[in-house]
């Protein structure tokens, strides 16, 4: 299997976004990628079928228009509490099945070249039981893409984040700075990115602000990809072949 697993050093930090990119860089190279969002909370399941939630985003940004079966297994769980997983499938009488995820992304991943997957929540955010979204994480085995914030806190998170996702054996290909407000990073935010560098931590670079996200996905991705600051990003569509 091919991609990256999308994951964030918090909720609410850029992980949509960040998938959406990746996709459309993708796709706008003529790459045949799909999407997928394993479990979705605080969003209820579109009553004819279509995608719901973050993963409408993703696949609006990148132009895909997945077919009926497609859309099933490229999301298998969706939740209308906004909660942790654990939680939004208590309230529903569910059970989450890391058989049945894989299984989903083995199917996409025969008919696509790459898979870009989007976690919920950070990666110690509760699936089921003991197991997390880190656990689900290693049994797709894609390396990690970490959105993260920019500015005050991050060093922490995103030390964290890195360090126990390397514990568990995870390959971190990289951290993607997301800005969320308009201008250039700030000096604290140009020396986080140096720091975290310094300290082990590949960052590939920032995501520049989006204005239209999330309400016109693709033209505000695809206005972002043309940021100079968004080059890495090409730089990672050009490489899908050598992705593990």
């Amino acid at each position: 299997m091919r991609g990256w697993f999308v994951t964030g050093t918090d909720t609410g930090v850029g992980k949509t976004a960040l998938a959406a990119a990746l996709l459309a860089a993708g796709r706008l190279a003529g790459r045949p990628w799909a999407a997928m969002k394993p479990v979705q909370t605080g969003v209820r399941r579109a009553g004819d079928g279509r995608l719901a939630g973050d993963l409408r985003l993703i696949a609006a940004a990148g132009g895909w228009v997945p077919s009926a079966a497609e859309r099933s297994l490229a999301a298998p769980y969706v939740f209308a509490e906004p909660c942790s997983p654990h939680r939004a499938a208590a309230l529903e009488g569910a059970a989450i099945s890391f058989r049945r995820i894989r299984h989903a992304a083995r199917m996409m991943a025969g008919r696509y070249e790459a898979l870009i997957v989007e976690g919920a929540g950070g990666l110690l955010v509760p699936v089921r039981g003991r197991r997390t979204m880190m656990d689900l994480a290693c049994a797709l085995g894609l390396p990690l893409l970490i959105a993260s914030r920019p500015g005050l806190g991050t060093l922490n998170h995103t030390l964290l984040t890195v360090a126990a996702a390397r514990r568990a054996g995870l390959e971190v290909g990289g951290v993607a700075l997301v800005r969320t407000k308009a201008g250039g990073p700030t000096a604290l935010e140009l020396d986080n990115a140096t720091t975290l560098r310094r300290l082990g931590v590949p960052v590939l670079g920032w995501l520049p602000y989006m204005p239209g996200w999330p309400r016109r996905p693709r033209s505000a991705v695809e206005l972002m990809l043309a940021d100079p600051a968004a080059r890495w990003l090409h730089r990672l569509a050009a490489a899908a072949g050598r992705w593990s």
